[in-house]
């Protein structure tokens, strides 16, 4: 019973890494490298490569130098035309600029509407994490009663393992709320 547990924890586990990442990619207002890390962007365009889809964070490093303005600093300068053209193709709101080297993107304010709009997107994420957390309680507890009914385990170890699974899950979901909690007062910060 333990080892169908502890699966169940590392699932829940990778969710919640994923609803990390994807809650990170919403935009607050504020300088954040999440924002364009994982913008994928087609470099190297010749004819004996023919092409490489590439994300941002492996072709520069990416720093906020004031709380407004992303500095992308590509490892190499040849392709940050294609870098640029790329964040500009992602349709994520944001217009770069570059002198030659380096790439900055001002990050404009967000209006009252716009902070609305992006703490709906936010919950809808957070409403997808916890289905999927409870997608991944529901299979936990019909493997053990699938043990229970095949009589590898007593009634009383399928309560506790139930039990087990259900007291896990309320943590975890526990988590998803604390993360949006957070997530919406640095939407509502100005």
């Amino acid at each position: 019973m333990d080892n169908v547990v502890s699966e169940m924890r590392g699932k829940m586990q990778k969710a919640l890494q994923v609803l990390q990442e994807d809650l990170s990619t919403v935009r607050t207002g504020r300088a954040m490298p999440s924002l364009v890390e994982n913008v994928v962007v087609s470099v190297y365009q010749g004819p004996p490569a023919g092409g490489t889809r590439l994300k941002i964070k492996e072709l520069a490093t990416i720093s906020a130098s004031d709380p407004q303005t992303l500095v992308l600093n590509p490892f190499d300068p040849s392709i940050a035309a294609e870098i640029q053209k790329g964040i500009m193709e992602a349709n994520i709101g944001l217009t770069p600029s570059s002198d030659g080297n380096v790439i900055r993107i001002s990050i404009p304010s967000l209006s009252e509407e716009r902070r609305r709009d992006l703490i709906k997107l936010m919950k809808q994420k957070l409403e997808n994490g916890k289905i999927s957390i409870r997608q991944i309680r529901q299979d936990a507890r019909n493997i053990v009663r699938k043990k229970h009914n095949d009589k590898e385990i007593s009634e009383e170890q399928m309560y506790r393992a139930d039990q087990d699974i259900q007291k896990i899950t309320d943590e975890v979901v526990l988590a998803v709320l604390e993360m949006g909690s957070k997530k919406e007062a640095e939407l509502l910060q100005i």
